[in-house]
């Protein structure tokens, strides 16, 4: 296990900078999630860090160790693919302890901790099958084995569930954070999922453009986003996010005025953030909003509001029993608003 530091790190292809100056420190045995949409540089960030892509500018250090000029196999790291890159040919117990046999390992060394692997990922009962004969979860598992009988410093993860179904995927997460848990290895996992980010993640790195917009425990980045963009990245639905001005009044936006606590910044144009948890069904005071969508989800019921020309969603514990087309009243909690800067997109309060 080991500490990792990427400083001042830079990418290009020809004219174009995909990984822009990008600085994180990654704690020995931390859990460190990279988030972003497509094309934000994040697995061209995890292909530097395995050596699998050449730095442009920056240090990459693992341990003691700058690790810039180091091949792959000698920066004592293990990844974990999308497609779990395993050979068609090859048993399960093979495929696992290919990396050691490759390194002269014993081959009592290999079954030991081939077989210590297997037993932790519950895939005892499937050494001697192929990868053909098995489900897209056991794939994943016996690619995480691979990873672990290796015994690296540090795991790289890279989208590892895309390829698996809704339910599968959420099963594996599970794995996959206890799997750390137990051996408190560093990690560094890539996802374009923020649900996984939220869920797994001991401290989240979501970008954009090649750039760090924020880092930070879930938590923080969920309860103070620093930008517009992490605002609306973080949280399934998404923020409810509003461009109008502030007045003494409140929230000027579409006709309508939103509340919002008392502002010094009456005629700043900004955006009104609020999560759809964070708005209330009330009898009396708030705004009147009609009813657009109702979306029951069991425990939950999502609903769409239409204020004047402000459309709102919101997330309600109860059942609502109403219908499209009806009129209601909404009240943001104000201690949950959110503001942020037109022009610069930075949090204002």
């Amino acid at each position: 296990m080991a500490n990792v530091s990427l400083s001042g790190i830079r990418k290009s292809f020809g004219a174009v900078d995909v990984i822009q100056g990008v600085d994180i420190d990654i704690e020995d045995g931390q859990f460190v999630v990279l988030v972003g949409p497509s094309g934000c540089g994040k697995s061209t960030l995890l292909r530097m860090l395995a050596g699998l892509e050449t730095i442009t500018d920056g240090d990459i250090r693992i341990g003691e160790r700058t690790v810039n000029e180091l091949e792959p196999k000698d920066r004592d790291i293990a990844m974990v693919f999308q497609n779990y890159a395993l050979y068609p040919h090859m048993t399960v117990a093979k495929n696992m302890g290919f990396s050691l046999e490759h390194r002269g390992g014993s081959k009592e060394e290999i079954a030991t901790r081939v077989n210590d692997a297997a037993a932790i990922l519950g895939l005892s009962g499937l050494l001697d099958r192929f990868p053909r004969q098995l489900s897209g979860g056991q794939r994943q598992r016996v690619a995480m084995g691979r990873a672990i009988v290796r015994n690296p410093q540090v795991f790289l993860f890279d989208e590892p569930l895309s390829n698996l179904d809704a339910k599968l995927r959420v099963v594996m997460r599970g794995e996959i954070k206890a799997l750390h848990q137990r051996l408190r290895v560093t990690t560094v996992y890539v996802t374009h999922d923020q649900v996984e980010a939220m869920t797994m993640a001991d401290k989240i790195v979501v970008m954009n453009g090649g750039k760090v917009a924020q880092m930070g425990s879930p938590l923080e980045l969920y309860d103070r986003p620093e930008n517009l963009f992490v605002a609306g990245f973080i949280g399934s639905p998404a923020m409810n996010l509003i461009k109008g001005t502030i007045s003494a009044q409140g929230f000027v936006a579409g006709g309508t005025v939103l509340p919002m606590e008392a502002s010094a910044s009456a005629g700043r144009e900004a955006y009104y953030g609020i999560r759809p948890e964070h708005l209330d069904l009330v009898s009396d005071g708030g705004i009147a909003a009609e009813v657009l969508l109702i979306e029951p989800m069991g425990a939950e019921t999502q609903l769409t509001f239409r204020c004047g020309q402000v459309q709102l969603i919101g997330i309600f514990r109860e059942r609502f029993l109403g219908h499209v087309g009806d009129m209601v009243r909404i009240q943001p909690r104000l201690d949950l608003i959110h503001l942020f800067d037109a022009s610069t997109e930075q949090r204002i309060a």
